[in-house]
């Protein structure tokens, strides 16, 4: 996927517009030397008031041209470099929410935010160019007409420095890429750190975990001289080279003016010139560089949104269904991952809740409470999911601000929460994937009643789907359906498969 390519296709008319207004900025900024050479000439020299009433008027105008095409173009570019550097966010986080994928989470965070902001950069770096290359046209055709010597400097000196420049665009891209992806490595590492701090803590591999971090830090740290001296060595080869080429015409000038070759008006234009091109060189020395970082950046990019996601063992329509107001029971043998997904449609009729959930930073009644006509049953959710006892270990209740992911709460309190949250949601059918794997017996047994009594009241049409191998859960269900390989092996209560099928005791019975 040529995802530079596409920005530029996506952000054509703007990036047209403001490609045409920076090369006009650019052409005016080049044309004021020769505007000031020639009032030199016209009007200074001959020490004519009306000509330099004009020639100044003229200037002034010039001014005022370039002001509003930089202005109005650099606004174009903006807009279009903000619109696309947020789609390429979207699109990356819509990637990886994907419940198959498998991507870290530094690495996602820096792909979302600074390889999302390089890559889109190059709407920015294309119209630079552009008008690197017409500011450094006009400066040619200008000293031209002056002098051809002068001209043929321009000419024929900018292309050689450029294509030495360019040499040196593949090694800045590798440097880049090698920069982010360490750095990817260095956050994901440190949000698996946070996240599992409790769990290191009672195991006592706090030390092994920071000693881990520190050497991929220090990597991190190496990539990213290692890429600032590759980048910084190419500034300097190529604003010296640039500055270089600049006094070289300025010297020249002197020389022709010394020898009565060229006017006092047109050594100015052309000691003007010189110095005006610095900023044109500059841009076009330093363009290997941008691009190259663009690439890299939007290599990474690539990488995640073509990555397909492995396929699943199950495919097609969900193999089993509850009736109305049925409690069903899946045993899968295998990963259970792909049959959960042919449930996952995106229906509001349907909840899918995984077996990790997820919390957000926020208060307790913010991570449960989805509708605002869901405080009528939010007593009777808390005490089906046994999340009665989270809300009242602390002092403020359902108001106890819990941290991102819930990094504070142990691993059942956050299952709880979640379980209560999609309860309170009361969905037509509620699919839950092993959400008690973090609780004790006791509270175990007394949510599998409280799903029951709450979902499946007489009466009750709502259906409730259990992906487990919890006996105290597929003990409250009316029906059992044992996979394998994506087909149905076995089905029946789960008494009457405990008793008779060796294969279901050995899967759930422990």
């Amino acid at each position: 996927m040529n995802i530079l390519w596409r920005a530029v296709s996506r952000n054509r008319w703007r990036l047209l517009a403001g490609c045409a207004l920076i090369a006009l900025h650019q052409g005016c900024e080049a044309f004021v030397p020769i505007l000031i050479g020639e009032t030199v000439d016209q009007a200074v020299s001959t020490g004519s008031l009306s000509r330099l009433v004009f020639w100044v008027s003229l200037l002034g105008l010039l001014f005022l041209l370039l002001t509003t095409a930089y202005r109005t173009g650099a606004r174009q570019l903006m807009r279009a470099l903000a619109d696309e550097s947020h789609m390429l966010r979207l699109e990356v986080a819509a990637k990886v929410l994907d419940p198959r994928a498998e991507a870290r989470t530094g690495d996602v965070l820096t792909i979302s935010t600074t390889d999302a902001d390089h890559a889109s950069y190059l709407l920015d770096y294309v119209p630079r160019i552009i008008g690197a290359l017409v500011a450094t046209a006009v400066s040619a055709v200008g000293l031209c007409l002056i002098s051809v010597p002068l001209g043929l400097v321009v000419l024929v000196g900018t292309p050689i420095v450029l294509i030495a420049l360019q040499r040196a665009a593949p090694h800045i891209t590798r440097r880049v890429a090698e920069r982010q992806e360490v750095a990817g490595r260095a956050s994901s590492l440190a949000t698996d750190l946070v996240t599992g701090l409790r769990p290191l803590r009672g195991v006592g591999a706090q030390e092994a975990a920071d000693a881990r971090y520190r050497e991929v830090s220090g990597q991190a740290l190496r990539a990213t001289l290692l890429a600032a001296r590759t980048q910084g060595g190419f500034q300097v080869a190529s604003t010296t080279v640039s500055t270089l080429l600049a006094c070289g015409i300025a010297i020249l000038a002197g020389w022709f003016a010394l020898t009565g070759r060229i006017t006092a008006g047109e050594l100015v234009t052309v000691i003007g010139l010189a110095a005006f091109l610095g900023e044109p060189f500059g841009t076009l020395s330093a363009a290997p560089s941008w691009i190259a970082t663009s690439r890299a950046s939007a290599g990474r990019i690539a990488d995640v949104l073509s990555h397909t996601p492995p396929a699943g063992d199950a495919a097609g329509d969900p193999p089993v269904l509850p009736t109305d107001g049925e409690c069903l029971g899946v045993v899968v043998e295998t990963d259970p991952s792909a049959l959960l997904e042919l449930y996952d449609d995106g229906s509001p009729d349907v909840l899918v809740t995984p077996h990790h959930p997820e919390l957000f930073s926020g208060t307790i009644r913010e991570n449960i409470v989805l509708k605002e006509h869901a405080e009528q049953t939010l007593d009777g959710a808390l005490r089906a999911s046994a999340a009665e006892d989270v809300v009242a270990a602390h002092p403020d209740g359902l108001d106890h601000a819990i941290a991102e992911r819930g990094a504070a709460l142990s691993g059942g309190q956050r299952q709880r929460l979640a379980l209560a949250r999609a309860l309170l949601v009361e969905p037509r059918l509620l699919v839950l994937h092993d959400p008690t794997t973090a609780v004790d017996a006791v509270t175990e047994h007394a949510i599998a009643r409280g799903i029951r009594d709450l979902r499946h009241r007489p009466g009750s049409t709502l259906g409730t789907l259990l992906v487990t191998t919890s006996p105290a859960l597929l003990a409250v269900t009316d029906r059992v359906v044992v996979l394998r390989d994506g087909a149905i092996v076995a089905t029946g209560t789960h008494a009457s498969l405990a008793a008779a099928d060796p294969a279901y005791r050995a899967a759930v019975l422990r």
